[in-house]
């Protein structure tokens, strides 16, 4: 697996701190999870959750301006 395909990281973005691609999520923050104890199955249910909700949000809001 090549890791540069999933892993930026960019000045402008956290601080230049590694993100996965196309999110503002730090690999630091990710490594935390899994280090506090978080399974993948976790973390990913949490995060798909989380698109969820910003989806359902984004949506109302674009209502809101019809």
């Amino acid at each position: 697996m090549d890791w540069q395909q999933y892993i930026h990281s960019d000045p402008k973005i956290l601080l230049g701190k590694p993100t996965v691609k196309g999110t503002r999520l730090s690999v630091e923050f990710l490594l935390g999870l899994f280090a506090a104890g978080w399974t993948e199955q976790q973390v990913m249910i949490s995060l798909l959750s989380i698109i969820i909700l910003l989806t359902q949000i984004n949506q109302r809001c674009q209502l809101c301006f019809i």
